[in-house]
């Protein structure tokens, strides 16, 4: 049984891929463009401001979830540029722990994956 995977279709699944965590990162800084101390500078006790205690939580929790959102964009970004440096170094698709190849079924499931189905489960030994 032949295990070589197709690293060109690796690499464009990885571009594709990149392009979409770029996207979502790029959305969440146009649909955020300030910073969350900016929503509650005018939320000073005693200020005479509106803004309703429940209206600046509903704000503080919607942008916290987009910063996770943006957070975890990031990370999955980096793990995108660190399989796309693994492809132009020859040593994608081998498992960072064992030296095994890693399942094309999981490579296709997570394309930056760096370690065997085996691995990822801790059931080697």
């Amino acid at each position: 049984m032949d295990t070589k995977i197709d690293i060109e279709h690796f690499r464009a699944r990885l571009e594709e891929e990149r392009a979409k965590a770029q996207s979502a990162i790029e959305y969440l800084h146009k649909e955020n463009p300030g910073v969350p101390e900016d929503e509650t500078a005018g939320f000073a006790i005693g200020s005479g401001g509106d803004n309703h205690l429940a209206d600046t939580a509903t704000e503080t929790v919607d942008r916290e979830i987009d910063y996770t959102l943006e957070e975890n964009s990031g990370n999955v970004l980096r793990e995108i540029e660190a399989a796309l440096k693994r492809i132009d170094e020859g040593t994608y698709g081998i498992c960072g722990a064992c030296g095994e190849p890693i399942e094309p079924e999981r490579l296709e499931h997570l394309p930056w994956a760096t370690v065997c189905a085996k691995d990822a489960r801790g059931s080697r030994g």
